[in-house]
């Protein structure tokens, strides 16, 4: 069990460090090529890979019920095609620890949406936790200064970070209805399916076939390492992790996601990092663990 304990806590970890290098893997892809371009290729191998994993564990290619084609359409739209949109349209501008530390309160967004829609229990605790995350976020979005955002606003690369927010927040609240009959593995891998076949419109239309060969090495290697490594496998391994040790432990490791952004945007990529940045960053990550604790 000790040993089993162990794997299970490598592998997240490992997740998680594949997750906050996309962020890096998406700022370079950002820099390169057109956003929806970036999108469709990351989510062709992501389809790809999970596909495939679904079917060694079913034994078969899986299948959906006519009823569960429209809500898991719906995942596709909110956390693949939406939430690429803003990812790359987003990176393009504002550097990758910033815009891992502003995604980081998703957690927080979820929790007081289930609050409202769900009747989850939303104490004392949870409260200043998601008041801590959200001026975490504020302090990050205005380098420190909250109260120039309402003389200034938000930056567009930042407003299109935001827009992360809200799609993926809407994809994990939708997911909750859709996994009470797929499994999680299954759900992510047609929501992948469905939102790259909404994405392969806008990438035509905004110059895929000469983004494709016009892509560099280090581009291809970006897209594998998003489609392949961060999608396929990390999800997989996370949720291998939640059972094994449960859900509310195995989120507990996300909170490491921005940390490891912020470490691998500063070793390759040279984005600084403010003392703003590490304030708000600590704020918010504070403020998810409050939220989100057993």
């Amino acid at each position: 069990m000790k040993k089993s304990l162990t794997y299970t806590y490598v592998l997240l970890v490992v997740s998680m460090m594949l997750w906050g290098g996309t962020w890096v893997a998406g700022r370079i892809l950002a820099q390169s090529m057109h956003p929806m371009s970036a999108a469709f290729l990351r989510f062709a191998f992501a389809s790809a890979t999970l596909l495939i994993m679904c079917w060694k564990a079913e034994g078969r290619m899986p299948r959906l019920a006519r009823n569960q084609i429209m809500p898991v359409l719906g995942l596709g739209a909110t956390g693949v095609f939406a939430y690429s949109y803003f990812f790359f349209t987003g990176l393009q501008t504002t550097s990758a620890g910033r815009a891992a530390l502003i995604v980081a309160c998703i957690p927080v967004c979820i929790s007081i949406l289930s609050a409202l829609f769900y009747k989850e229990r939303f104490g004392p605790v949870r409260i200043i936790g998601a008041l801590t995350s959200l001026i975490g976020v504020s302090v990050v979005i205005a380098d420190g200064s909250p109260l120039t955002l309402l003389s200034e606003g938000v930056s567009r690369g930042d407003f299109m970070i935001l827009g992360c927010v809200v799609s993926w927040t809407a994809y994990t609240l939708g997911g909750r209805s859709v996994m009470k009959s797929l499994s999680p593995l299954m759900s992510v891998a047609w929501s992948c399916f469905f939102g790259m076949i909404l994405l392969l419109p806008a990438a035509l239309a905004g110059g895929l076939a000469s983004d494709i060969g016009n892509i560099q090495p280090v581009g291809w290697f970006c897209i594998v390492y998003l489609g392949v490594l961060a999608t396929g496998f990390a999800y997989f391994w996370y949720y291998e992790g939640i059972t094994v040790i449960g859900a509310s432990r195995a989120g507990i490791f996300i909170n490491t996601v921005p940390v490891f952004a912020v470490i691998m945007g500063f070793f390759l990529l040279g984005e600084p990092i403010h003392l703003s940045l590490a304030l708000g960053g600590l704020m918010v990550i504070t403020g998810v663990y409050l939220t989100n604790r057993p």
